[in-house]
């Protein structure tokens, strides 16, 4: 059974952001991308590093790869849901599409580029497969005609994936069931099913999980683990608190004020005290915006990036008053 949870971010760059740990990267691309894009290897442009983590460099822990047919890659696991993802997401692979070309340089050299999104929360909706990709198609003949072939976006939903271990045909389901079970897998000396059993890369991930952190990173990850947790009930919390309090001033009035007050006690411990502006706008918004800002907690490396719209998340000239935007 493995104690470490492979799908809390900072446990996941470990595993697939690490040099050493670099042919499982490739292994889980190959899951996802077709056999024509299958890739032989892969150079790391953001690998991890706790001298990083620990200066605050690496907030956003996702991973940017690039194959020898200068292909881009960007492989991020997202544990808390974000309502909004889908132009985070956009906004992301759009970053990386910008990164490949320095100043002077003509826009042939742009080189196709793959966002691999894989989310512990169900976010496409109507859909019950839990891999979607999504590819620019001409809406008159309803095909791929290779004119926008640059963009490549792929959702994997592990609450969608409901395989039970005899059904694990394909690379892509033995991933999804490593990630979603981990903790079930040699639990009480069972050995492993056969289907894992028979994947080296599945294998060497299961034996790294639990092996690859110092004390000193897997305190940082127990502590990130506590956060996370501690987030999912304030939450629940708040919302719960603002319907008992909603019954005297409106349900969504109540939840509001619940989660507001919430979410201002998480950003003061995070960020220090805070301006009287940003408290004030909390105070004030709908359930529905201190919902998207929640949701963007964890991946905010700054106020400004937290309370600002998606779209120009990387912008650093706010002031408190026009930060609360998004």
């Amino acid at each position: 059974m493995c104690r470490i949870n492979p799908r809390v971010d900072f446990a996941f760059k470990k595993l697939f952001g690490s040099e050493e740990n670099k042919d499982l990267l490739i292994s889980l691309i190959n899951a996802v991308v077709s056999e024509e894009d299958q890739v032989a290897d892969v150079t790391l442009r953001n690998p991890y590093s706790l001298a990083d983590y620990q200066a605050g460099k690496m907030s956003i822990l996702d991973i940017k790869a690039v194959d020898r047919k200068g292909r881009w890659y960007n492989v991020e696991m997202q544990i808390s849901e974000d309502l909004y993802f889908d132009k985070r997401a956009i906004y992301y692979w759009a970053k990386l599409v910008t990164e490949q070309l320095a100043e002077g340089q003509m826009y042939r050299q742009l080189q196709k580029t793959v966002s691999i999104c894989i989310l512990d929360f169900n976010f496409v909706p109507g859909d019950a497969e839990f891999h979607s990709l999504y590819k620019i198609i001409n809406t008159a003949s309803g095909k791929d005609d290779g004119l926008h072939d640059l963009f490549e976006l792929h959702y994997i939903e592990l609450r969608k994936f409901r395989k039970g271990f005899a059904e694990l045909v394909k690379p892509l389901d033995r991933w999804a069931a490593f990630l979603s079970r981990a903790h079930e897998l040699r639990r009480n000396g069972l050995p492993l099913p056969e289907a894992l059993a028979s994947d080296r890369s599945i294998l060497k991930a299961i034996e790294a999980v639990d092996r690859m952190f110092s004390e000193e990173e897997r305190l940082i990850y127990e502590t990130r683990m506590r956060a996370l947790l501690d987030v999912e009930s304030k939450i629940a919390s708040a919302e719960e608190k603002g319907r008992a309090e909603g019954k005297a001033e409106g349900v969504e009035e109540g939840i509001a004020k619940g989660m507001a007050e919430s979410l201002l006690l998480l950003l003061e411990e995070r960020f220090g005290p805070l301006p009287e502006e940003v408290c004030a706008q909390v105070r004030t918004a709908s359930a529905e915006r201190l919902r998207r800002w929640m949701s963007r907690f964890f991946t905010a490396a700054a106020l400004e990036e937290l309370f600002a719209p998606t779209e120009l998340a990387a912008r650093q000239t706010y002031t408190p008053k026009t930060l609360i935007q998004g």
